[in-house]
């Protein structure tokens, strides 16, 4: 490689880095806890407990625990139903005063065996609410979530450019040498390479995944106008209902439309992900990547009948796929504190890159070897 590519190269990572590192440094401390959003819900005391009794015989209706949940909260419209994963006995359902108000909502949770109202979680508040708005959108909505994703583009470019210096740059010594002897300088020069290198793939997967997730709004959005419009089209100039038709019955059309699949959400009529006419029941597998897809099926919510049912689009799977990679939740507490561990690291690179820039605006180096191992390259 030319001393003028070099130069290039290292143009394009000094400030590709430049300009992302203090956001990347604050998704990276955001996203630590989020890891363990689980585990530290349980630890401020948010997780409810399902009761131990002795039941026998069927599971409560959906439409027993819908009645119940709206009992709960009167006044308000039920917009999602679904069930946690780590608690199969538990069905939460998200209720707010209109269906076009999701973002001040409330939280239902109900015992799936008797459809009793177990206790109602706090939402949009707390620690945690803090860390997640912050992580996905710094509490600004979609241009926050754009923003981020133009701050993981950038990260991208940074990791690629570094890769391609990295050879040159340390051709003379052996992987993993810290210089210690040299300075504090070229010892944190050191330290920044190899711990980059050493994380490269995690952090290639976790940015591209944070880029694609930073667009789940825009995605679905074009889903609701692209494929959604085309299912609902016969509905298009008809009125809402009046009555809806039982929850229950339209599930087991989804099941019988599905039948090697399990129910995965609900979204009631007037949601993001149904229409004002429909039930948009989502089916998914059960197997580790499959439970991660879903496929929706509309059920007429006045008749209980089925409308339509089709696999999602490409740009939505990529976008389901792309979740458990980005946060690390699909392979229990190993792989969440390998994912912990690697978000650390990845603070030490980024800390010590924006160091090694701090540190050479505040410094003349005078020997040519040392401007093009460090001045180059930061």
């Amino acid at each position: 490689m030319t001393q003028s590519s070099i130069r290039t190269w290292a143009w394009v990572h000094k400030w590709s880095s430049l300009v992302c590192t203090v956001f990347m440094l604050l998704l990276c401390l955001t996203g630590l806890p989020l890891i363990f959003h689980h585990e530290i819900g349980d630890w401020l005391g948010n997780h409810i407990e399902t009761p131990h009794i002795d039941h026998q015989g069927p599971l409560a209706s959906m439409d027993a625990m819908l009645a119940a949940a709206k009992t709960k909260q009167p006044g308000m419209v039920p917009l999602y139903m679904y069930r946690e994963e780590d608690e199969p006995l538990q069905w939460v359902i998200s209720m707010a005063k209109t269906t076009t108000a999701e973002s001040s909502f409330k939280q239902v949770v109900l015992d799936a065996r008797t459809a009793q109202v177990l206790g109602e979680p706090p939402v949009e508040e707390g620690f945690m609410y803090i860390m997640f708005k912050l992580h996905v959108d710094l509490f600004a909505g979609l241009p926050g979530m754009l923003f981020l994703g133009l701050m993981g583009f950038l990260l991208l470019v940074a990791i690629v450019s570094g890769v391609v210096l990295y050879a040159p740059f340390m051709r003379k010594l052996a992987f993993g040498e810290i210089r210690r002897q040299r300075g504090e300088k070229l010892k944190r020069l050191d330290v920044h390479n190899f711990l980059g290198i050493v994380i490269l793939s995690w952090a290639l997967v976790v940015a591209a995944t944070g880029v694609i997730n930073a667009w789940s709004d825009l995605l679905i959005k074009y889903w609701q106008f692209d494929q959604m419009s085309q299912m609902i089209a016969p509905y298009k100039n008809l009125p809402p209902p009046e009555k809806f038709a039982s929850l229950q019955a339209s599930v087991q059309v989804a099941q019988q439309t599905e039948p090697d699949m399990q129910l995965g959400f609900i979204a009631f009529p007037g949601t993001a992900y149904a229409s004002p006419h429909h039930y948009g029941i989502f089916m998914r597998g059960d197997s580790p990547i499959t439970k991660r897809l879903f496929k929706p099926v509309l059920v007429d919510a006045r008749t209980a009948t089925l409308t339509d049912s089709r696999d999602l689009p490409w740009y939505l799977v990529a976008l389901l796929v792309s979740q458990p990679l980005h946060f690390g939740d699909y392979g229990g507490m190993t792989l969440k504190w390998l994912w912990a561990v690697l978000d650390v690291i990845t603070i030490i690179v980024l800390w010590t890159g924006l160091m090694l820039w701090w540190k050479k605006r505040h410094q003349y180096v005078p020997d040519i070897r040392s401007r093009i191992t460090l001045s180059e390259a930061y």
